[in-house]
């Protein structure tokens, strides 16, 4: 029986070392574990048939969460939204809490926690000019606070990327409050 081990020991290797020729080229398997593929950063693609157009969304689609505001970014379509823009939330669903985070995040450092336009950057004199929410000449309304949000006016910009739908309609309401502490 130790022979016959032996034996097939012997013949495996034989046949092992019989068939490697020196002149033969070896097979490798998976070659790209070697030598990977180097891609660069912005080249182009053969993976789509059209090259990028796949990654692109369809042609009139939305992004959930996102719905069209259809007033323009023009001085007429401010006064628009100033005469006919509503909210659309419940009073119910007004949290003021959440306004007020959102606010002092990204409209106190202007104009002011209180709202009296005398923010950090006006004290430090950075920006000049924001107004108060309660001077006299400033008619501000529900349409006039989102409209501004959504496309920016004068030196200040656009917090549309920055804030949801609902996000800014619960701004629009801590600034009626505001307005409504201030005449007070």
């Amino acid at each position: 029986m130790k022979t016959f081990k032996l034996t097939v020991v012997f013949v495996m290797l034989l046949s092992i070392v019989s068939c490697n020729k020196k002149s033969r080229r070896n097979y490798q398997y998976m070659p790209n574990m070697y030598q990977s593929v180097g891609y660069e950063t912005y080249q182009g693609s053969d993976a789509f048939k059209n090259g990028v157009e796949a990654q692109l969304p369809v042609e009139g689609t939305l992004p959930r969460g996102y719905s069209l505001y259809e007033i323009e970014d023009t001085n007429e379509g401010y006064e628009l939204a100033k005469a006919t823009l509503t909210s659309p939330i419940d009073s119910t669903a007004i949290d003021y809490n959440t306004g007020k985070a959102l606010y002092d995040i990204y409209c106190g450092i202007c104009h002011g926690n209180k709202g009296d336009g005398k923010g950090k950057l006006v004290q430090r004199e950075k920006i000049l000019g924001v107004p108060s929410y309660d001077d006299a000449g400033r008619a501000i309304t529900t349409g006039s606070i989102y409209h501004v949000i959504q496309y920016g006016k004068n030196t200040m910009g656009s917090y549309a990327n920055q804030l949801s739908e609902d996000e800014r309609w619960q701004v629009v309401a801590y600034v009626e409050k505001l307005k409504a502490d201030l005449e007070k």
